[in-house]
């Protein structure tokens, strides 16, 4: 089950031109646990959007359909206007910027970490900024010096703000995080809050946190097992 509320008024129409992501009647079962049964909700351009649930109800595996790494079992799903299917999952994931719990930063140095996404061919119209590097580096506290540390000398908050500038730096329009503050001590969770409640990107976040990421325009609750219609 999911409940959708706009805390803010504004309401996404289907037909309309500000909506960046629709999810229509999205169902997903795994072995004969079902997680959502017919869920139906939609985003707006700029909505700040915070998805919550308790554990294992389901909020990640939902992250992961909008990215197109688990197929529901029906329903359909779009961003920007363009249906999620097998030919169009690549063009659709180079809109969206994401961030596990726990990243994932490969090996070798966080400036290899860092360059890597830019390796690809859908990526290198943008390049490294050296200059946009150190900014958001002193953005959310962290030192230069890093760059050339390797990447698994780093501690769990670290990471979590190196894959953070790593998923900014490819300036997608929609950020999908995933507990983005969990191991940040709070200076750190302050920097990365800052930043976000400036910014006009489209942000759907999971948090546990009571303390927002944003003031959230609309609150996404995942219930599993239970069909919304």
């Amino acid at each position: 089950m999911l409940l959708a509320d706009s805390l803010t008024g504004r309401h996404a129409d289907a037909t309309g031109t500000d909506v960046v992501i629709e999810v229509r009647n999205l169902s997903l079962q795994f072995g004969r646990q079902p997680l959502f049964s017919r869920m139906t909700f939609s985003v707006q351009k700029g909505q700040k959007v915070l998805i919550r649930g308790a554990s294992g109800s389901g909020k990640s595996t939902l992250l992961s359909c909008l990215l197109g790494f688990v197929a529901p079992r029906a329903g359909q799903i779009q961003v920007q206007g363009e249906r999620l299917t097998p030919r169009s999952v690549w063009s659709i994931r180079r809109q969206l910027g994401y961030l596990a719990q726990e990243p994932d930063l490969g090996r070798g140095t966080v400036a290899e970490a860092l360059e890597a996404p830019f390796r690809f061919s859908a990526n290198q119209e943008g390049g490294v900024d050296g200059g946009r590097i150190a900014s958001l580096f002193e953005r959310f506290l962290l030192d230069t010096d890093l760059l050339t540390q390797d990447v698994h000398h780093l501690s769990a908050g670290q990471k979590q703000r190196v894959a953070l500038i790593g998923a900014i730096l490819l300036n997608r329009s929609i950020y999908l995080l995933d507990e983005p503050t969990s191991a940040l001590d709070e200076p750190s969770r302050q920097a990365v809050v800052d930043f976000f409640r400036e910014s006009d990107a489209t942000l759907l976040w999971i948090s546990h946190d009571p303390r927002h990421l944003c003031q959230p325009d609309q609150v996404v609750t995942v219930t599993p097992g239970e069909d919304h219609a």
